[in-house]
């Protein structure tokens, strides 16, 4: 029974240095090109699928993410050299 009390170990791992792949430039943008390069595929190439309004959508969401993500990136990295 003591008074003192511990710090929870996930705050211990979070400083171990060990970064995610989400953490890569550039991981993003390029997971979401190829995503919707797949959606644009199946939208406007495949004739045999039968949602092809869903696939067009969401190649055009995909495709604005893919963007807005690799501005992000390209803004985070010019930050990082100052």
């Amino acid at each position: 029974m003591s008074d003192t009390k511990q710090e929870p170990e996930s705050s211990e791992r979070s400083n171990d240095g060990v970064s995610t792949p989400f953490e890569k430039p550039f991981f993003m943008p390029v997971l979401l090109v190829l995503l919707a390069a797949w959606f644009g595929y199946d939208g406007w190439f495949n004739p045999e699928i039968e949602s092809i309004l869903f696939n067009r959508i969401v190649f055009g969401v995909l495709v604005l993410l893919a963007i807005y993500t690799a501005w992000q990136d390209i803004q985070f990295g010019r930050k990082s050299k100052d």
